[in-house]
């Protein structure tokens, strides 16, 4: 048993596990700071790369196998697959995210060998943190990527760092984040000698200059207020495609739309689950009827079908000519399937998900011009990416994501997905509008915080009044471009202090 509890592999879980209560819906953000101070703190002991490699996997699986395991209730409850597989698939997952932060241990080993090996605080304060961020950054790459549960996620809304999220967005709130990790460890090991204390005031630094650029309104308010409504049909999940329960859809959404005198009314995501073209006349006619008595619009998502390919979309009925918005980033095996003739089977015979095999809308699309303002949609999961959202921008007035997160049940998914919107808010200053099936429906400030909120699983329509906003931020003008900069930076600077020793 003691030896258990000595090992650092475990240490290395643990903390990874731990680091999850820093994002929603916890969100005690200093977590995940501690959590990387241990970690590169077990890097620091390690004896080979390899070894450093297994501690950044460990790390790596216990914060994915406990932040992502809501994976589980989207794969046995809704995609009916066996327990024992779901168990195993979601594990499996996890297992590749967590390849990333073994491959940033076994980096940052080598780094020490090669370059700064009598430079040890280098090592720690330069190496690790750039290794880490250029880690995140490669997993919102590969495979489509993956960015969820990066460490600048944890950051938003409350913490100081947030305000670097205009600057250097997601990733360079991570970089904070392992900056801060980095300079702990050497203040505990120096404790009170000069290496600490000068550790000690770049942490201050680094924590007070974030709290200052949140003060800073890099984006202005223009025209006028706008009365929108988010509605939340609350449609389970496996009701939601089911022929039974189709008349009970439509009904709901019509009366929740036409509850409504909001000048932008937005349905979420699938919201009806037909094609755009087999929604009666009759009710779309209602809908846009209703909606030209408020001066404004309704957006509706829906699937589209156009020249034999299937498409997941928002178009918008009203006072403004019909536009629509296609989903450009689509999920593996969930809304595409990568080489169909080799994994075709896992939509098609293991998994139960209908329109598994759509087509990407685009990456050039324009903002929607509804209710007098200019909307940028985006759908689902794609508000995870901000150097997609930012594509619309500066022509963009709004940010709306529509999505349904009834897949993942009574799991903290949903908060942890807001926790994204709410990141790309601050990163755009943009406000940002989200109208989901279950939760959550949303309305969140350019400071990234919450202004109003529906409860989860209930039916609902959130009304609130919200701004259209003009400008860019920095990130919105250099994207992740300067946050690389910057950990090439940092790396230059390890290897030059390395070579002087």
């Amino acid at each position: 048993m003691k030896r258990l509890i000595a090992s650092p592999y475990l240490k290395a879980f643990l903390a990874g596990a731990i680091a999850v209560f820093g994002f929603a819906p916890f969100d005690i953000f200093p977590l995940p700071v501690l959590a990387l101070s241990v970690l590169f703190w077990l890097w620091s002991r390690a004896e080979r790369p390899a070894q450093a490699a297994w501690l950044g996997f460990v790390f790596g699986m216990g914060l994915f196998c406990t932040g992502i395991s809501w994976i589980y209730v989207a794969l046995h409850e809704y995609g009916y697959m066996h327990p024992i597989l779901a168990a195993t698939a979601t594990a499996l997952f996890a297992a590749v995210n967590a390849a990333l932060p073994a491959l940033a241990g076994y980096l940052q080993a080598k780094l020490k060998s090669f370059v700064v090996i009598k430079a040890n605080r280098a090592w720690v304060l330069l190496v690790m943190p750039a290794i880490w961020t250029l880690a995140e950054w490669l997993r919102g790459l590969l495979f489509t990527g993956f960015p969820w549960l990066s460490v600048g996620y944890s950051q938003v809304p409350a913490s100081p760092l947030a305000g670097y999220a205009a600057l250097f967005g997601v990733y360079g709130v991570s970089l904070a984040v392992a900056a801060s990790a980095a300079m702990l460890l050497v203040l505990w090991n120096a404790r009170l000698g000069r290496p600490g204390k000068i550790a000690l005031a770049v942490l201050v630094l680094l924590w007070a200059g974030g709290a200052a650029l949140r003060s800073i309104e890099w984006t202005q308010p223009g025209g006028e207020p706008l009365k929108v409504s988010l509605l939340q049909g609350n449609i389970p999940q496996d009701a939601k495609f089911a022929e039974d329960a189709l008349t009970n859809t439509l009904e709901t959404y019509l009366r929740l739309a036409q509850s409504s005198d909001a000048r932008l009314i937005v349905m979420p995501e699938t919201a009806l689950p037909l094609l755009r073209r087999d929604v009666p006349e009759s009710y779309h006619a209602s809908l846009s009827d209703h909606v030209r008595k408020n001066g404004g619009d309704i957006l509706i998502g829906a699937f589209e079908k156009e020249d034999g390919k299937y498409y997941n979309s928002v178009y918008s009925l009203g006072s403004d000519e019909s536009q629509h918005y296609r989903k450009d980033h689509l999920v593996p095996f969930g809304e595409f399937i990568p080489l169909r003739s080799v994994f075709g089977w896992v939509i098609n015979e293991v998994l139960d998900i209908p329109m598994g095999d759509l087509t990407s809308g685009g990456a050039t699309q324009t903002p929607l011009n509804v209710a007098g303002q200019k909307v940028a949609v985006n759908i689902c999961y794609e508000d995870a990416f901000g150097e997609e959202i930012i594509r619309a921008l500066p022509q963009a007035t709004l940010l709306v994501n529509v999505t349904n997160d009834a897949w993942y049940g009574d799991s903290y998914a949903a908060m942890q997905h807001n926790q994204l919107s709410q990141m790309r808010a601050l990163e755009t200053g943009r406000m940002m509008l989200r109208a989901t099936n279950t939760g959550v429906t949303s309305v969140i400030g350019v400071d990234g915080r919450i202004q109003a909120m529906l409860p989860q699983h209930e039916e609902g329509v959130l009304t609130a009044e919200v701004r259209g906003y003009e400008g860019r931020t920095p990130y919105v003008v250099w994207g992740n471009a300067a946050m690389l900069v910057l950990v090439a930076v940092m790396l230059g600077a390890a290897w030059g202090i390395g070579r002087r020793k």
